[in-house]
């Protein structure tokens, strides 16, 4: 008898794998200060192992590879991953001889309220990720039989060999014919502005689908560095010509790119926000509507933000239902605990991205 998991419902012919390290989240309750609470609400996240479950939870064929501690914490991070039906075969579980230091990373998050907003502080120095030797990978093994790589800016900032590696993946993903996505996702706490953007700079001639404009030097003149870059002076919520003409620039460099996506947050206060996005694609720029809501959790808003897109895409979904979905993704996603979008329907998301609001019975 042939087995297969009846939740993977995928109506494409897609095959996802998404390459980062998996954090333990401990968050005070109900709002709290760190340096008040007595208690943490422990949760696992991170960058790409959220996009991995919101995928799975779609119905998407969806693998994570990472590298984590053979103990009871890193044990405990596989077997989230697997309770969403996301495939862990090819997850490294590392020996104290492996990682020496044989630990997982972790963040506290303390959650914003009204005007106060929320703050992450890290401790994933020295995590098993940023200790294996990558050279024992067979990259080519690890990607092969899929059809997506997403990879983002956060996995090459935590250390060199994280950063060599994940060149090397999407070097050999482009090679292999997988589509690749990109999310450069700057953290200035773990690398500096310019780091990042020559990393994340040296990843766009492989990308085929792009998230974000930033960290990426976009240089007017590449022979005169002092003319600036096309994106200096402009707004973090700017126009629609503004966008317009910033993706045009990218295409114009990079004409391997397909699809360019971001999303515009208007933060009214910690606990209130409104989104809404643009997308390059097929030769024209597209602005969704605008969503204005209640924030619950705003970790992972991105993470949303990039799975609907991909699965949108995967779905050949029209350009302006794909950046509706995209935006009503990362809208939901603020309504639920954690990291992850943790929506098992569909049309869950549909509705909210044709906003419509009523009980369903």
């Amino acid at each position: 008898m042939q087995h297969f998991n009846p939740l993977l419902s995928n109506t494409s012919d897609h095959k996802f794998i998404t390459i980062g390290e998996i954090m333990l989240r401990l968050t005070p309750p109900n709002y709290e200060k760190i340096r008040m609470t007595s208690s943490f609400e422990a949760s696992y996240g991170g960058s790409e192992a959220n996009i991995a479950l919101a995928l799975a939870n779609l119905g998407v064929d969806s693998t994570f590879f990472t590298v984590v501690p053979n103990n009871s914490l890193g044990k405990s991070a596989v077997r989230m991953l697997r309770s969403n039906d996301v495939h862990c075969t090819p997850v490294i579980l590392t020996t104290p001889e492996e990682t020496p230091t044989h630990r997982l990373g972790s963040y506290y998050l303390e959650t914003g309220y009204g005007i106060r907003a929320s703050k992450v502080i890290y401790d994933r120095k020295h995590s098993a990720i940023t200790e294996y030797d990558f050279s024992r990978v067979d990259i080519h093994q690890l990607l092969e039989g899929f059809t997506w790589l997403h990879l983002s800016g956060i996995t090459p900032a935590l250390a060199p060999n994280c950063a060599e590696f994940i060149m090397e993946c999407i070097r050999a993903a482009k090679e292999m014919g997988l589509t690749v996505s990109f999310d450069g996702n700057f953290r200035s706490k773990l690398w500096t502005w310019e780091e990042a953007r020559d990393f994340c700079t040296q990843c766009l001639p492989y990308v085929d689908v792009l998230l974000g404009i930033e960290p990426y030097h976009l240089w007017k003149d590449e022979e005169d560095h002092s003319k600036g870059d096309w994106k200096d002076g402009v707004p973090l919520q700017p126009s629609y010509e503004q966008q317009d003409d910033i993706f045009q620039r990218f295409v114009e460099r990079y004409p391997n790119i397909k699809c360019i996506a971001r999303h515009v947050r208007y933060a009214h206060s910690g606990s209130e926000n409104s989104l809404k996005a643009f997308m390059w694609y097929e030769d024209h720029t597209f602005e969704s509507k605008l969503f204005t809501f209640n924030v619950l959790d705003r970790v992972g808003g991105g993470d949303a933000f990039a799975s609907g897109l991909i699965y949108a895409m995967m779905h050949d979904y029209r350009p302006m239902d794909m950046i509706n979905f995209a935006v009503a993704s990362s809208a939901i996603k603020h309504t639920i605990r954690g990291d992850a979008n943790i929506t098992d329907d569909v049309s869950t998301i549909r509705d909210l991205m044709n906003m419509s609001y009523d009980i369903k019975r």
